[in-house]
């Protein structure tokens, strides 16, 4: 009895495994396509018709639609200035911050579409949720801790940014001020090792952002299909749900701790 109830979870389930990585759907010469690439692709399309419809949809007195999308957009420039602390830093960085949110949210509510799976090119599902493909959940974390460092360059100067990493100030420092200040032989070369520190805490930075994201959402993935595996019927409505919850919770989480890393960079200016 037991092992015919695994052959049937295997039965159902075949064809639709998820792996940790992204599988191949075609290539285009040398370019390999994966179904969370598709799904990603899809999702940008999916963004531009919103945004396009948005554009049109504009008046001077707004209609259901349009002031559904204000709140939102207000609601955001809320939130944003909890962290902030300012609403010019808010608007400095809302576009890319608000644009990331909205392309994780679309990429793991996709994955959820019941069905979407079922679409195969041979022998493969042609879409996966694009944040349950670890490849772009990195370049998401990369892309968000790259631009929040460029940011700080921006605002705080190339050469007090570079700074903060290799403090070189901190030796140049020490030979005018030892007469004055005999501490600074010990105090500034602590300074200056607590900054490659920082190196290493940027690299922590691109981890923390994409292995949670990835984590969370892989994981939403392979419970629903084993759930369904297991009942196909109403028994996984609850729990995507759920997952369409955790959808948005996780893209928030990934929004507001890059506005966080932005902050950052601009406080570093200020203390100069």
């Amino acid at each position: 009895m037991a092992e015919q109830a695994a052959n049937n979870i295997v039965e159902r389930t075949e064809g639709h495994e998820h792996t940790l990585f992204a599988q191949p759907v075609f290539n285009f010469s040398n370019f390999q396509v994966t179904n969370s690439l598709l799904t990603s692709w899809l999702a940008v399309f999916l963004i531009i018709i919103i945004a396009l419809a948005i554009k049109l949809k504009l008046k001077k007195v707004p209609g259901v639609f349009q002031s559904m999308i204000e709140k939102i957009v207000v609601g955001a420039f809320d939130i944003m200035d909890l962290v902030t602390n300012d609403r010019k830093k808010s608007e400095r960085v809302f576009p890319l911050v608000f644009s990331i949110f909205i392309f994780i949210l679309i990429n793991n509510w996709l994955g959820l579409i019941p069905g979407i799976g079922s679409i195969t090119y041979n022998g493969v599902a042609m879409f996966r949720g694009g944040t349950a493909d670890m490849n772009t959940t990195l370049a998401l974390g990369i892309f968000s801790v790259l631009a929040a460092n460029v940011f700080g360059v921006i605002v705080a100067g190339a050469w007090n940014y570079f700074n903060k990493f290799i403090n070189l100030k901190a030796l140049i420092e020490i030979p005018k001020k030892i007469i004055k200040e005999p501490v600074i032989v010990l105090v500034n070369p602590i300074n200056f090792f607590v900054g490659l520190i920082e190196i290493i805490s940027e690299i922590a930075k691109v981890a923390s952002l994409s292995f949670r994201l990835f984590g969370n959402v892989f994981a939403g993935e392979v419970l629903l299909a084993s759930i369904a595996a297991m009942a196909a019927y109403l028994v996984p409505l609850p729990f995507m749900f759920l997952e369409l919850i955790i959808g948005v919770i996780q893209a928030l989480i990934f929004a507001i701790l890059s506005l966080v890393y932005f902050t950052i960079a601009s406080l570093e200016h200020e203390s100069h």
